[in-house]
């Protein structure tokens, strides 16, 4: 497990467990969108991972990417995974807005698809900070 002190507390805010589990689909970018790289994800997105030499790579890279993400996001009462998880895979009914207490936008969600699924890939680059923010708030 790792756990960083920072501020006097320890803390691990992302899972390098997940992060493999979503390298697994790494040439969509999954997983460099969980540890807070939007714009590398959107590339391996397009490109299916570098064309598979970028996603094999970051087999290597992902203890490092697990290292800065749990040094810049914010821990608190919101977990990451969880957060990601109900992203991924319920994203367009809007449950990882509801887990965060944005109970209004997470209804909206739920009756437009994800708004359209504009909404879940808006939240897909920054639901980290979004749950950074939130443990921030209620600290």
């Amino acid at each position: 497990m790792n756990s960083y002190q920072q501020g006097g507390q320890l803390h691990d805010t992302h899972s390098k467990v997940i992060g493999y589990l979503l390298w697994i689909f790494g040439f969509t970018g999954s997983h460099r969108f969980y540890y807070g790289k939007p714009v590398t994800g959107t590339i391996w997105f397009f490109t299916l991972g570098l064309l598979g030499i970028g996603w094999l790579i970051d087999l290597f890279l992902i203890p490092a990417m697990d290292r800065e993400a749990d040094l810049r996001f914010q821990p608190g009462p919101l977990d990451y995974s969880l957060a990601w998880i109900l992203l991924t895979f319920l994203g367009v009914f809007g449950v990882h807005r509801m887990y965060q207490g944005k109970w209004i936008t997470g209804l909206i969600y739920l009756c437009t698809g994800g708004l359209f699924l504009v909404g879940v890939l808006y939240d897909f680059w920054t639901l980290n900070t979004q749950v950074s923010l939130a443990n921030a708030q209620r600290r």
